[in-house]
């Protein structure tokens, strides 16, 4: 997924047109109220999902146009868009209020994801979890791109993502509505002596320092999985998707 400005040039920021590929997550997106400008589907290329996504386009009356293998490699820049792409309107982020407003949330907060496969693969299973809504940082951290939108298998779409200027501040705004905020870390306590009842926010770290300093410090525990081969600590998407699931069982018993 990247927005493209009229004149072509591709930028990080602006708001025209994105594109969304792979077969599932096109799918996901069509089912979404994603606003579509246009599917682009490879000559030829019907095989796999390609005609369930065909046949949810015609019906939603969505404009199908027919590429080349190689414009579709050009517009997602990557191979891997398994014959289609969809050009609709960005992603929006929602607001920290918006995933805060119900009562007793259940939110994520990522502390500088850096690789977009981790940011996809933790978006997915936090929406399979139940989550209210997932916080990233605006700097230093992986955004939501096609790679992104790809690895989540469409998740990007079915659940709220905010974007903050400082995870730190918002640790402590989410703590000042009593929100209980669980730090990640291999030196905690083991997650299995928690409730996880209430407000609950769980914070994970990036791929390569973990959660930094001054948010561990601001985060009211620390939490670990026990290790017991040879191996000492897992990728953050997997630590995730456990950490998450235990907090779900609990709080759903």
């Amino acid at each position: 997924m990247y927005n493209e400005n009229f004149d072509g040039k591709k930028t990080a920021d602006t708001f025209e047109n994105e594109i969304t590929f792979g077969r599932n997550a096109v799918f996901q997106a069509l089912q979404s109220d994603v606003t579509a400008n246009a599917l682009y589907v490879q000559s030829g290329a019907l095989s796999g999902g390609i005609g369930k996504v065909l046949a949810l386009a015609k019906e939603k009356k969505i404009v199908i146009k027919n590429v080349t293998a190689e414009k579709l490699t050009t517009m997602c820049q990557s191979t891997a868009h398994q014959g289609v792409a969809l050009s609709a309107s960005p992603v929006e982020y929602a607001s920290l209020e918006d995933i805060i407003s119900k009562e007793n949330p259940f939110v994520i907060v990522l502390d500088g994801i850096e690789d977009p496969h981790n940011l996809g693969a933790i978006i997915r299973t936090a929406a399979c979890a139940g989550a209210d809504g997932v916080i990233i940082p605006k700097h230093r951290s992986a955004s939501i791109t096609g790679t992104v939108a790809k690895a989540s298998a469409g998740a990007v779409s079915s659940i709220k993502i905010a974007r903050v200027a400082n995870i730190a501040d918002t640790v402590e705004k989410l703590k000042a509505r009593d929100i209980w905020c669980y730090c990640a870390d291999m030196d905690g306590t083991s997650y299995d002596k928690f409730d996880f009842a209430g407000g609950l926010c769980l914070v994970l770290g990036s791929e390569g320092n973990g959660v930094s300093r001054l948010v561990k410090e601001k985060c009211d525990a620390v939490i670990s999985i026990p290790m017991f081969g040879g191996v000492s600590s897992l990728n953050v998407s997997v630590a995730g998707g456990i950490l998450m699931f235990a907090c779900a069982k609990a709080r759903n018993s």
